[in-house]
């Protein structure tokens, strides 16, 4: 049932699951497991435990429009199928936290350093190199991004990717209204982008209302097959890493949100009695 907030709750076992989960990690970082590594969330600065990847396979660009969309939306894949990973960040210049916190994080220069601090929280378990472009975000009320700013990322992102010949690329699917997502989802298509995350970072829709649908659908018609990557035994991993982002995922419950969906879409698994998924979109042929 939602609460007084509207965010679909698990019942307690998920938590205990979780907290159950990090003591027995905390336990075998005492005992020097190397393998084993501490991160601390930096708002609530409270440490937790993760056991770090070790990348095999193909190198991925990922490119994330801001801080905590790989996390929220394509973590747990890498998780559970660890790939040398390096992950270019747009919009890193922001005032946005949950309205709880903006007396804390005032202004943009203090909110970017918080965000820039959990990202690289978030994506330490996978060893991923990070780049950031330093563009601002939008801000409410959302109108259509600018032409000139599109051009201006496609050229800075096209700079990244030629310096990493051969990675494959992955970007969001722009299952959402939010201009900045359509942006870095079009920067990424004049790439030749044809790997794409599903969209889980906008709330209130998390970008799954029924109108973001339809317009998603219309505008991609049958160019974006969709497949599902099991992320059942590494959840309570990924819960760690959205604890990372506590000045978007505020109160702590908050991730539950992405949990949730990932329990939902597990629905749709062919290939196993999974019970959380992650959704990814394939084109073809790059659409540039």
């Amino acid at each position: 049932m939602p609460d007084g907030h509207g965010i679909y709750t698990f019942p307690d076992d998920l938590h205990r699951a979780h907290q159950r989960h990090t003591q027995q990690l905390a336990a075998r970082h005492r005992n020097d497991d190397h393998r084993v590594l501490e991160v601390t969330a930096p708002h609530a600065r409270v440490p937790y435990y993760i056991e770090a990847r070790t990348p095999v396979g193909r190198p991925v660009l990922a490119i994330e429009p801001h801080h905590d969309d790989f996390a929220l939306s394509a973590s747990g894949t890498f998780l559970a199928r660890p790939r040398p990973l390096t992950v270019a960040t747009v919009f890193t210049r922001s005032r946005s936290v949950h309205p709880t916190l903006e007396a804390t994080y005032a202004d943009v220069d203090t909110v970017s350093e918080l965000r820039d601090r959990e990202g690289t929280a978030a994506l330490a378990p996978l060893v991923a190199r990070r780049h950031l472009l330093g563009h601002k975000d939008a801000e409410p009320p959302y109108r259509p991004h600018d032409p000139q700013v599109l051009d201006q990322v496609t050229e800075e992102l096209g700079q990244v990717a030629a310096a990493h010949p051969g990675a494959e690329l992955l970007a969001p699917a722009a299952v959402t209204r939010h201009p900045d997502h359509l942006l870095v989802h079009e920067a990424a298509v004049r790439l030749g982008c044809t790997w794409f995350w599903e969209d889980l970072a906008f709330w209130s829709t998390y970008a799954l209302a029924g109108c973001d649908q339809h317009l998603f659908r219309t505008r991609t018609g049958v160019t974006m097959r969709p497949e599902l990557v099991d992320i059942t035994d590494v959840v309570l991993d990924k819960v760690t890493v959205l604890r990372m982002h506590g000045s978007q995922m505020h109160p702590a419950r908050k991730m539950y949100r992405p949990i949730r969906h990932a329990f939902t879409t597990a629905a749709d698994l062919v290939d196993g009695p999974g019970l959380y998924a992650e959704r990814f979109y394939r084109t073809e042929e790059p659409t540039c």
